[in-house]
């Protein structure tokens, strides 16, 4: 799997339109607050150009990519920390992604209401956020209560805690996200242990009409010059036109994308920048006329990458042989790059690159 994405924003900010363009599964759309109740799932394979190219190589009988979950959320609302709306029914679907991808409404429809009765992109971004440091303020509160009277009886870990705590407490109440914070070693556990909604990492989807895209709005340019500032990460979506296109061939919808000026799918594109701001890599396996894709962190040390595909392997680990892409294709083998000297032999300290290709040495 490469990561479980949660679509998030206000009520009719296209929110389902979206996933439906991503994912063709077909949920309910409505013009009305709360067509979303229960989080509509979808799982759709990870556009792969170097498995695609891989595959053309060596010709497996089975090409597996890896997939991204998306989580179509109910559209959240003002005081939904406090139970308004969906409230924390919405609020606990957020804690099971690991990416948010925050819907943000850059189109005019008159037969479509808004919450505030008007566009304004920056706005409704700061209300949603508001929300979500509301409710971690509730969470930080409620265990900072539980650890305060642990301390006061000597538990020891309850002093880093607390620490930790009061630093993340004192962010939240400046009306700042916990992302912010950037902790290292038993305080990044600390952080981890509290499932806060605002240190999850974060990204937007300008949800455009075609006249926003062809420059003709002054919604989308105010919401990319507020990302600019903030150093945050926007993906263009228009959410009717990739409705439109899912009817279209594939060759139709590239050059209909090019006219546009989009470079590739919406799916591509959000992919990327999910990868991004999750710090993700890719690898390759090859086993048993198996070629397969797989997603780890980056920095993932070889055993930990051989765990994702069996427990066994992570705990027999002897070595992996690996070869990067860019060497395999210029060789054309495996067995070319070996005898080029480019297929190494890396043990338990190396940590896995994007795009390697691995066969993991094992024994149990």
């Amino acid at each position: 799997m490469g990561f479980r994405c949660g679509i998030v924003g206000l009520p009719n900010a296209g929110k389902s339109t979206i996933f439906n363009s991503l994912t063709a599964a077909g949920a309910e759309v409505a013009s009305y607050r709360f067509c979303t109740i229960q989080p509509n799932l979808g799982i759709v394979p990870v556009p792969d150009k170097r498995l695609e190219e891989l595959a053309g190589r060596i010709h497996p009988k089975k090409v597996i990519p890896t997939t991204l979950e998306f989580f179509d959320i109910a559209g959240l609302v003002k005081g939904a920390s406090k139970g308004e709306g969906l409230g924390n029914q919405f609020l606990d679907h957020i804690r099971n992604v690991d990416a948010i991808a925050h819907a943000v409404r850059c189109f005019e429809n008159k037969n479509v209401a808004h919450d505030f009765g008007s566009l304004d992109p920056v706005r409704d971004i700061e209300a949603v956020n508001t929300e979500l440091i509301l409710a971690d303020l509730q969470t930080l509160e409620k265990r900072m209560a539980k650890v305060e009277k642990l301390h006061r009886v000597g538990a020891k870990e309850s002093a880093l805690e607390l620490e930790v705590y009061n630093e993340i407490h004192a962010v939240l109440n400046r009306g700042q996200i916990a992302g912010i914070l950037h902790f290292t070693g038993e305080k990044k556990t600390v952080i981890a242990d509290l499932h806060l909604l605002t240190s999850k990492p974060v990204f937007y989807v300008a949800n455009v009409d075609q006249g926003e895209l062809r420059g003709e709005g002054a919604c989308l340019k105010a919401m990319l010059d507020w990302a600019q500032k903030e150093e945050l990460r926007v993906v263009v979506i228009c959410g009717d036109l990739e409705a439109e296109l899912l009817e279209l061939k594939e060759e139709e919808k590239e050059e209909f994308r090019r006219e546009l000026g989009l470079e590739g799918s919406s799916l591509e594109r959000l992919v990327g920048v999910g990868y991004e701001v999750l710090d993700l890599v890719t690898f390759y396996t090859t086993v048993s006329s198996e070629l397969r894709a797989w997603t780890v962190p980056r920095r993932t040390p070889a055993p930990r990458a051989a765990g994702k595909i069996h427990s066994d392997m992570e705990r027999g680990f002897i070595r992996a042989e690996t070869v990067s892409f860019d060497d395999f294709i210029a060789c054309g083998s495996e067995h070319l790059a070996k005898e080029k000297g480019l297929l190494r032999s890396e043990g338990k300290e190396y940590l896995v690159r994007d795009g390697d290709i691995i066969h993991f040495r094992f024994h149990v």
